[in-house]
Parts: structure tokens; C-alpha cells; sequence
């Protein structure tokens, strides 16, 4: 996460951002977390010798004051996987974003209906959650359902071979990202050593991320919480540790309890120096009420009594005309999570689905 907890383009949700101009693919579930088997760690060639593994690992070894040889044993197996290299590529060039499509992707019976079951199931967790960080149970639910439809795709991959990959054979081919990673496989050796765990033991994806709401290691040590309070923090199998750890994270990056993440607007016309103004900052809300209104933009009823910047958020929609919303602080707070308006508006929509779905359940059971 830019920089925040999960950087553009590597969690679950941003590698289906990659594919937005692309066929829909079927999407297979994995198994539960801790049931799931986990990419062969001998698909590739051990870092066992690697100089700059050995140097690594001394480096870390004398940052912390720890035992060498720890880190040494952390590392021992971690191994070259090719898939890693492949899928941290980014997308082929000429693919046009879709936000059409993007919707589509997360936004669909088979989601909601498990988003309502989520829901259903841990309403407890997602109000005391609520209650403590400010953040509404549908924004946990939204970010959990599009980063890993509810815990059914975590990724299969060993963390340290992801990120040992990716810190010394990062891909050609793109900006290098080497140093970023190698500062993660650290932080993974952070988190093994206070959870009392081997680091060669902790799945997640392709990047490095772990868990229900993929958070990478350095995330996970920043901002993940014990919310189940046995004393440990574990974003694989405690769902009351995710459900705490996104809302303590979107707290922690500005959330604002009571504040809308959006607006309905009617940008200036196509062209108009001033949708261009409106536009240049992007996603980070620059201008307020009067300002949009005085540039030409029309705001809803809500938007025209906000009181706070607003951004002019831009969805492509392919071929189709652009979708337009006045993104507020709050919209840009779901940007640190994933840096896509494109994941925010995901993760709202599929979130006010899920709602939407559970008041009319709720409905349909006191009428029966």
C-alpha cells in the first residue's frame, strides 16, 4: 500500500486490476487457510548459497541483535520460484481499464452471498470493530470480499520464497522493486520471531501478502491487532484478527467515522480546461463544494453540504463513456489499502450489496 499496507498492484485484488480488459477467466477458490497445499517450494533453485542471501542475512542478524544463525536457519530453504517473477510483471501493454468490468468481477451474486454470510456469521467481531475504530462493518466486508472472497483465496505461495524472489531476481522489465522486498523479508522475519513461528511456514500470495486481508509482513507488524486477544496475531486463521486489523489500519490512515466516501457529480464537459483542473490531482481530494461548482461540476444534494475537500474520481469505462464520482477523504483512505479508485469503488459497491442483501434477508425473516 503506496506506501501503505498492500503496495499498488500486488494484492489479490490489484492482480485482477491486470486483467481488467482481459476474457473473464473462471475463478477456482482455494481451500480454507490451513488446509490449502502450498505451491512446491521445489519448483526452484535454493538460495541456500546465494552470496547476497548470506549477506542478508547478516545484515538483519546485526540490525536487530539477533542470533545469526536464526536467521540463517530462517532463510535456509527459501528457494527461486519463476511463477513469482511472471506474475509480478505488469499487464500487457494496450489493456484499457474498465471499470464495467472491474464491477463485474467482484460485484456478483456469488460474493454477495458470501459477503452475507460473512456478515451474518461474525457480526459481533464487525460491530465491536465498528465500535472501536469508526470504520462501518460494510467497508471491512467490501475490503475482505474483493481482496479474498472471504478467506476462500489467500494465496498458496511459501511468503519467504515469494519475497526472497522477488529481493534478489526481481523481473527485468519493470521498475526494480528489489529493495521494497528485501525490506519485507525482513519484516517477515520480524513477524515469525514474535509469533514463534518458522517463516517458511506462513503462506499467502504471489507478493508476499498473507491472509483474509492480505496485508504484508511490514503491514501486519505496523497495523495488525489482536482482536480475538489470545495474544497472538494471525491474519490466516483468526477472521476476528482480520475482521480488527482492516478497520484499525483504515483508522490508523485517516478514516473519518460518519463521512461518506462519495458523491454523485456531473463533471465539466469533455475538454473543458476546467475538468482538466478538477482532474490533475487525481484521487487525493484537493478542492471543496464551492470550488466544484465554480469549475462547472454539479454535486449532488450530500456533496453540496460536505464540508471537506473532494476529488473529481475518473472510472474509465473502455470504449463507453468515463464514470464520475466526488471522491471524499474516506474515498481516498480505501486508496491507501490499494492505490486504484477502481479497487475503492469495488470494495464500496460490493460492501453496500452485502448491506443491502442483509436488510433484505432481515426483512424477509420478520415478514415470514
Amino acid at each position: 500500500m503506496r506506501v501503505s499496507s498492500i503496495v499498488p498492484g500486488l494484492s489479490a485484488a490489484a492482480l485482477l486490476l491486470q486483467l481488467l480488459a482481459a476474457p473473464a477467466q473462471a475463478e477456482r477458490p482455494a481451500a480454507r487457510p490451513g488446509k490449502a497445499k502450498a505451491v512446491r517450494a521445489e519448483a526452484g533453485h535454493s538460495y541456500r548459497h546465494r552470496a547476497e542471501l548470506r549477506a542478508f542475512a547478516a545484515e538483519v542478524a546485526t540490525r536487530h541483535d539477533w542470533d545469526a544463525s536464526w536467521v540463517q536457519a530462517q532463510l535456509a530453504d527459501a528457494r527461486r520460484l519463476p511463477r513469482v517473477a511472471q506474475l509480478i510483471m505488469p499487464p500487457a501493454v494496450g489493456a484499457a481499464k474498465n471499470w464495467a468490468a472491474y464491477h463485474d468481477r467482484f460485484v456478483e451474486p456469488r460474493r454477495i452471498q458470501a459477503g452475507l454470510d460473512f456478515w451474518q456469521t461474525h457480526q459481533d467481531t464487525l460491530q465491536r470493530a465498528e465500535d472501536r475504530f469508526g470504520v462501518p462493518a460494510a467497508v471491512v466486508v467490501g475490503i475482505i470480499g474483493v481482496e479474498t472472497f472471504y478467506g476462500r483465496i489467500t494465496g498458496n505461495f511459501r511468503v519467504v520464497d515469494a519475497l526472497a524472489t522477488l529481493s534478489f531476481d526481481f523481473p527485468a522489465g519493470r521498475s526494480d522493486r528489489s529493495a521494497f522486498f528485501r525490506n519485507e523479508l525482513e519484516e517477515l522475519l520480524v513477524l515469525a520471531r514474535r509469533e514463534g513461528v518458522r517463516a517458511d511456514s506462513i503462506r499467502g500470495s504471489y507478493a508476499g501478502a498473507i491472509g483474509w486481508p492480505q496485508f504484508l509482513p511490514g503491514s501486519i507488524n505496523r497495523h495488525a491487532v489482536d482482536f480475538d486477544g489470545d495474544g497472538h496475531i494471525d491474519l490466516q486463521r483468526s477472521v476476528d484478527d482480520a475482521i480488527g486489523s482492516v478497520a484499525h489500519y483504515l483508522q490508523r490512515h485517516g478514516w473519518q467515522p460518519g463521512m461518506a466516501t462519495h458523491f454523485e457529480v456531473q463533471p465539466p464537459p469533455l475538454g473543458a480546461p476546467a475538468r482538466a483542473t478538477l482532474l490533475a490531482p487525481d484521487i487525493l481530494p484537493s478542492f471543496d463544494a464551492t470550488r466544484f461548482a465554480e469549475l462547472g461540476a454539479t454535486l449532488d444534494d450530500a456533496g453540496r453540504r460536505h464540508d471537506g475537500p473532494l476529488a473529481l474520481v475518473e472510472l474509465h469505462n473502455g470504449q463507453a463513456a468515463p464514470s464520475h464520482v466526488a471522491g471524499t477523504q474516506n474515498f481516498y483512505v480505501l486508496t491507501r489499502y490499494n492505490w486504484s479508485s477502481y479497487y475503492a469503488m469495488a470494495v464500496i459497491t460490493l460492501g453496500e450489496a452485502v448491506k443491502a442483501a442483509r436488510t433484505k434477508a432481515g426483512a424477509s425473516a420478520g415478514g415470514s
